[in-house]
Formats: structure tokens, C-alpha cells, sequence
């Protein structure tokens, strides 16, 4: 007995019989447009979403993420195993998952952060995108914690989302971060940390 689903395509496929071919479809929509100062738009886009955001020089990046840590407290961090190393600072116990060798459940959700890189980032939307590359890990170590520190280099920020997919692999598994993980489906009340971190920190760095 056939499914529902070739049920359905089968009477479309009738109905259709007897039409000429479809028109080609059209791929010359716009790709990329002028966005002004791409690294503050983004800035300000993910500022717009509840994250906190600190533009910085790559030479006081550890300190810059040292300070951070302290200022959450954190003691117990996450970190993928192929992250820089010189990105591993403060008074923490830095706990490396590796798809080899993934730290279990229970410990990434009784962590207090994880701090990734990023494969991308998008000026016009805000959004940060991880696709399990160098320094990213796997996707449920960005998932777990509730406290996501994330650093993204300027030469890693596009204007548009059409950019920043041309640079992605759709074979890999993509994440798009834009603010602290939130919904307001039910009666448009806000509720943060519903599939990821309340708490979201970037850290742009020139």
C-alpha cells in the first residue's frame, strides 16, 4: 500500500500531466548590497539581541576574556580541543571535548560556559554562525551551557546572509546564533534559554 505522501505527489504529478514544463527560475536575486561599517553593524545588531559585545585587539584578547570569566564567576569552562591555546585563561578548570572523546551530558550542562571561534558572522542580521569547524566543536557543546562566550574576528563578519552562505558547507552542521536563545511562541511572553545559552558574550576582535 503507498504512503500518504506518494498518494499525494502521485495526484499531483496527474494533475500536472498535461501542463508544459515549468519556467526556469530566476537566481540573479540580490547577493550582496553596501551595508556601510560591516564590524559596527554587528556590533550593534547582536548588542540588539541581549548580548553583551566588546570590541578588542587581538593582542589583549586573553586578558579581554579573562576579564570576562571573573566577571561571571565562571570556574568550570568548556572549550573544544582544537581551540588557541593562548584562549585558555584565567583562574579555570578548561574541561576539551573532542568528537573523539565528547565530554558527557552532565558535565557540559554543569559547566559554567564554553568559549568557541566561529565560522562566520553576519553584520546585517546579527547572527553568528558555527559550523563545527577549528575552534567551534561539536554542536551540543554550544547547546548545553548557559553561558556562551564566543569570539569572532572582523575579517570573519560579512554584510548578508547570502555572503555569508556562499562561505558555508551545507554538509556540515550549521548553527545560526543571533542573541541568547529565546522564544515568545507561546502568548508572546519571552522565555531565554529554551534550546541553548540564556547568556551570550562576543567578543569582536581587530
Amino acid at each position: 500500500m503507498a504512503d500518504s505522501r506518494d498518494v499525494v505527489l502521485g495526484r499531483i504529478r496527474k494533475a500536472l500531466a498535461d501542463r508544459p514544463n515549468p519556467p526556469a527560475v530566476s537566481r540573479d536575486y540580490e547577493r550582496a548590497r553596501p551595508v556601510g561599517d560591516a564590524v559596527a553593524l554587528f556590533a550593534e545588531r547582536v548588542a540588539d539581541y541581549r548580548a553583551v559585545v566588546h570590541r578588542v585587539r587581538e593582542a589583549a584578547l586573553p586578558s579581554r576574556i579573562e576579564e570576562s570569566l571573573r566577571a561571571r564567576g565562571a570556574r568550570k569552562m568548556i572549550a573544544p580541543v582544537d581551540l588557541p591555546g593562548w584562549w585558555r585563561v584565567g583562574e579555570v578548570v578548561w574541561s576539551l571535548d573532542a568528537p573523539a572523546h565528547p565530554l558527557p551530558r552532565a558535565k557540559l550542562d554543569g559547566s559554567d560556559g564554553v568559549l568557541t571561534g566561529c565560522a562566520v558572522a553576519i553584520a546585517e542580521t546579527g547572527t553568528i554562525v558555527l559550523d563545527a569547524g577549528e575552534a567551534q566543536g561539536r554542536r551540543a557543546v554550544t547547546l548545553l551551557p548557559d553561558y556562551h562566550l564566543c569570539v569572532v574576528r572582523e575579517d570573519q563578519i560579512v554584510g548578508t546572509v547570502p555572503e555569508a552562505i556562499a562561505l558555508l558547507n551545507p554538509a556540515h552542521p550549521l548553527t545560526f546564533i543571533s542573541g541568547p536563545s529565546a522564544t515568545s511562541d507561546i502568548e508572546l511572553d519571552r522565555v531565554e534559554g529554551v534550546h541553548g545559552p540564556r547568556n551570550l558574550e562576543v567578543l569582536v576582535v581587530g
